[in-house]
């Protein structure tokens, strides 16, 4: 029986455990989408103790407490921070066969030093290590250091001041290149109650009085020209689904005018102005050479009354079915037509999709990058070995794999850089069998290029980082 957690853990095969440690492992992570806070990194956070790293907004933990029976109070309530992490232990033990065990006892191993299994039994045992660890220098740099970290990009709103960006790029004693990334999602959700307050902001922040549709897009394009200036490559957009369901300019902005006086709109006009407005934003990534990133398949917000008690991101959002792939494929051919499509990467929370994202992918594919369409790695609800497997398999089957630029945290967790450890193991793992198999040669020059460039390489260059100096031999900003 092999031992919890060792040496050669989720590497089954004596391939794997070659590309895992001679390629793989010592590989930089470049976590290249993230929901980390830029401030929270500038100060270098100190953390009080191990439930405040783990559980203060971790809604994956949340969601799997509630599932244990425990009371909100010890959730994302008042209770006490210690009893808070002793019902997260209590949970965790009867979490076998999902991540968040995997996850859990990686961060404890890499990060504290711990070898044992966290349960209620151990629970005080590990508070007690945890707390002394993070007591004695276990900052948020340190944790970002010790994890082998060249780039980071977090998330970040068009109005967003970026000072934290700023701060950081001028810091010489911290080697780690931290980009913002574009993500404008409250400027396309016209549909919100406060949608027209976020306009106020968005016009104080640009300087363009945003009356209509078409100085909406002006005032955007002022803040992307803000975020270009401070290193941004990348855009980011969370979505239910990607909409397709073109109109003139006229009626474009004759919805405007609309939800300008505050009335509120059809979902057909909705869905017209979504589509208007990703149009708008594709064809000016495309002028940037940003990376645009698709999130959908997901419905968020599904339990009320926690949400009304919590907020989003409160572990209450499920995977939509079906998603209109169809529409997918029309708004990446509308930009496609006009030569104004840019790189982009897919990510369905709807494992379902993963055969129709990677068929769309090979519709768009040219000369103007390696892999220029990319089916995002395994997200949320598919994080785990199975779902990381399947998407790996669907992606090899459908197009290239050694073109993968793999993962990503999509975390608030300074802990979760393991996540890309997970990810290498299990890629290595899968590819470790194809080779036992028969089913590649075992040729060590062309499997170094894949597992290298799936771990770092690939996304390098996908982001356009490689031979632009800086910190880390990653980009620089200014």
């Amino acid at each position: 029986m092999k031992s919890f957690l060792g040496e050669d853990f989720l590497l089954s095969t004596p391939t794997a455990q070659k590309l895992f440690h001679e390629y793989a492992e010592e590989m930089p992570i470049i976590d290249y989408h993230c929901h980390i806070d830029p401030k929270e990194i500038y100060e270098d956070r100190v953390f009080d103790n191990i439930a405040q790293v783990w559980l203060g907004s971790d809604h994956y933990k949340w969601r799997q407490m509630r599932a244990n029976g425990i009371e909100e109070m010890y959730i994302t309530g008042n209770a006490a921070d210690k009893e808070k992490f002793k019902k997260w232990a209590g949970t965790l033990e009867m979490a076998i066969g999902n991540p968040l065990y995997h996850w859990s006892h990686l961060e404890l191993k890499r990060y504290f030093g711990y070898n044992g299994h966290l349960c209620t039994d151990t629970a005080e045992e590990v508070w007690n290590l945890c707390n002394e660890k993070l007591r004695s220098g276990l900052t948020a740099r340190k944790m970002i250091k010790m994890s082998n970290v060249a780039l980071i990009c977090t998330t970040d709103d068009p109005v967003d001041s970026l000072i934290w960006h700023e701060k950081l790029a001028e810091d010489t004693d911290f080697e780690v290149t931290v980009l913002p990334a574009w993500r404008p999602d409250k400027a396309m959700n016209v549909e919100k109650e406060d949608y027209l307050n976020y306009l106020e902001r968005l016009t104080e922040a640009s300087g363009v009085k945003v009356r209509s549709f078409a100085s909406l897009i002006e005032a955007l394009k002022v803040r992307m020209d803000f975020f270009e200036a401070r290193g941004c490559v990348v855009s980011d957009h969370g979505m239910e689904y990607v909409v397709y369901e073109p109109a003139a300019e006229t009626e474009i902005e004759r919805i405007f005018t609309k939800r300008m006086k505050g009335d509120f709109l059809t979902r057909e006009e909705i869905r017209r102005f979504k589509t208007a407005f990703m149009v708008a934003m594709g064809r000016e990534y495309h002028k940037k050479n940003w990376v645009m990133q698709l999130h959908f398949g997901v419905k968020r917000d599904n339990n009320r009354k926690i949400y009304s008690e919590v907020g989003a991101d409160a572990g209450v959002d499920c995977i939509l079915s079906p998603a209109p792939m169809a529409e997918l494929a029309d708004y990446l051919n509308a930009l496609a037509v006009t030569d104004e499509l840019p790189k982009s990467i897919l990510y369905s929370l709807n494992p379902m999709d993963d055969a129709a994202v990677g068929t769309i992918i090979g519709c768009f594919q040219d000369a103007s990058a390696v892999g220029k369409l990319q089916q995002g790695s395994a997200w949320w609800f598919n994080d785990h070995k199975n779902g990381m497997i399947n998407q790996m398999k669907s992606l090899a089957s459908q197009g290239l794999l050694g073109n993968f630029i793999g993962m990503l945290t999509d975390s608030r967790s300074f802990l979760s850089y393991t996540r890309h450890e997970y990810f290498r193991r299990i890629m290595c793992g899968l590819i470790g069998e194809w080779v036992e198999n028969g089913e590649y040669p075992s040729d060590d020059r062309a499997l170094e290029k894949i597992v290298k460039g799936i771990s770092y390489h690939n996304a390098v260059r996908y982001f356009g980082f490689e031979d632009m100096g800086g910190k880390n031999g990653v980009r620089t900003v200014y």
